[in-house]
């Protein structure tokens, strides 16, 4: 078996090497990460120049580019044969809820799944790693893609998963759960007086609704959240339908 290893953070994040060393003894396990921090770029993909992708060592591969560019060198370009499964983290810092729409993490995972491979994104619930909690993380994640190679996904479905920091009780299958945000942007002033912009307020915490991940977490659970990536909303289609909607064909 083929292993993509793949994150946000960087290709000299200790996550990320924890991941690949642990999924290496699943199979022949190849990182393909960038080349810096890329955290909360989302699904972006880089269309505007030509990305270059350097052997840092045998069979890791730093790319100046997204977590998702990654995602599609590994796939298309550098790694002569198609990976089995794609695994990206261990992330640091939670996924979930409202996040996961920023997430590089969770969207090199969706990559993945778009391009047809199984995959699992995992984030861990601490900004510095203790050995004890990639450990945790680590042995987590080769069971679990040891049972989704078995067992299968349904299509266009991946996994995120969010491990929870100081050891965890069990393990739930969630829902995204609702983050609750400060304020958004911070405005400043330089020493020139001239303003500044920081995107990114501080959380002030999530919504408590029993079943979703950010729930399952901070009760010290492991949270599997299958996603989708057909984002299309069945329900709201069908109320659609009844609105009166036409088009105006410019005529008179």
């Amino acid at each position: 078996m083929l292993i993509l290893a793949t994150n946000d953070d960087g290709v000299y994040s200790p996550g990320l090497r924890a991941l690949a060393g642990a999924m290496a003894t699943l199979g022949e396990t190849v990182i393909v990460a960038p080349d810096r921090n890329r955290s909360a770029v989302g699904h972006a993909l880089t269309l505007e120049r030509p990305l270059r992708a350097q052997e840092i060592e045998p069979g890791i591969f730093a790319v100046d580019g997204t977590p998702t560019d990654c995602v599609n060198l590994g796939i298309h370009g550098l790694i002569m044969q198609r990976p089995d499964l794609v695994v990206s983290g261990i992330n640091s810092g939670s996924n979930m809820g409202d996040d996961i729409t920023y997430s590089g993490t969770v969207s090199a995972a969706l990559e993945a799944s778009l391009m047809g491979i199984p995959a699992i994104a995992v984030s861990l619930d601490a900004s510095i790693f203790s050995d004890s909690d990639l450990l945790v993380a680590t042995r987590f994640v080769v069971k679990l893609a040891r049972q989704l190679m078995e067992k299968k996904l349904p299509p266009d479905t991946f996994l995120n998963v969010n491990i929870p920091s100081g050891g965890c009780l069990g393990v739930e299958i969630t829902r995204q759960g609702k983050r609750r945000y400060g304020k958004a942007v911070i405005v400043n002033e330089d020493p020139r007086g001239r303003k500044y912009y920081w995107i990114g307020g501080s959380s002030v915490g999530f919504e408590d609704i029993p079943g979703t991940d950010c729930c399952a977490v901070s009760r010290g659970y492991i949270s599997i959240t299958p996603l989708y990536t057909n984002l299309t909303s069945d329900s709201s289609c069908e109320s659609l339908k009844n609105w009166l909607l036409q088009c105006d064909d410019g005529g008179s």
